[in-house]
């Protein structure tokens, strides 16, 4: 069998998989690449890769698609590192600079807006000031490993997560393992027993990963963010795809 080629993003809420991958047999039988979020969809939807960890909101740009394995990138709650982060309260906001290395939370962030907070700022994408601006109208989309330490530094933050939860009672799903054509099952099998293998030996990856003064890396990777696709958090993808065409 061709070696099975595989996109994951390359932040660190993906370590645990990683070190599943790395530490099992899968290795042998997969080319991996670590990429952003949005370059990991890319390959995707390219068919430069067969199966992505990607944002889910990039699904809606592939004809043929299905989900190979039991685990994501989701959140229960608070994720706490999916922000807005603002100079001011979010209704205030005129301007809303988007994430360039994100598509599903940038969209969350839209969805957001419109139906939780009813709000319309300007959007803008790729802003020379980008996470940077001092307007005091002005908010950032800001995800992953950049925003560690840094809801101390903005007097308004918004876990996107946790306000997903608010606006309809469900968990969120950021990234799934999604694949573009069909993949055998005795493959998928061991690929989710890679990733099982990864998240039940959390506490041996913490042994490698160095820790933060800023930011409970051990938290994050243990509580905050939610490995499990259940079927709240299935239900919340599609109602998630429901909500971008709608918008």
């Amino acid at each position: 069998m061709n070696k099975i080629r595989i996109s994951a993003v390359s932040y660190t809420n993906t370590k645990p998989f990683l070190y599943g991958i790395q530490h099992t047999d899968i290795i042998n039988k997969i080319d991996l690449s670590l990429d952003i979020p949005s370059d990991c969809a890319q390959k995707l939807i390219d068919d430069v890769v067969d199966i992505g960890l990607i944002p889910v909101a990039a699904a809606l740009s592939l004809p043929q698609w299905e989900i190979v394995s039991d685990y994501c990138i989701g959140a229960v709650g608070a994720v706490n590192s999916v922000f807005i982060f603002s100079n001011c309260d979010i209704k205030n906001v005129k301007t809303i600079q988007l994430d360039p290395q994100s598509r599903s939370s940038n969209n969350l962030a839209r969805v957001l807006m419109k139906n939780r907070w009813q709000v319309n700022p300007e959007q803008v994408i790729n802003a020379p000031d980008y996470a940077q601006s001092t307007d005091e109208h002005t908010a950032f989309v800001q995800i992953g490993d950049r925003t560690f330490g840094k809801k101390q530094q903005y007097k308004y933050v918004y876990d996107l997560a946790e306000e997903w939860q608010k606006l309809t009672g469900l968990p969120f799903t950021f990234a799934a393992w999604i694949a573009n054509k069909p993949i055998p099952q005795e493959f998928m099998d061991e690929f989710n027993a890679s990733l099982k293998y990864g998240l039940d030996h959390r506490e041996d990856l913490f042994k490698e990963l160095p820790m933060r003064d800023d930011f409970d890396l051990v938290d994050y990777l243990m509580v905050k963010i939610d490995y499990d696709l259940t079927e709240d958090k299935k239900k919340a993808l599609f109602m998630f795809h429901d909500y971008i065409k709608a918008l």
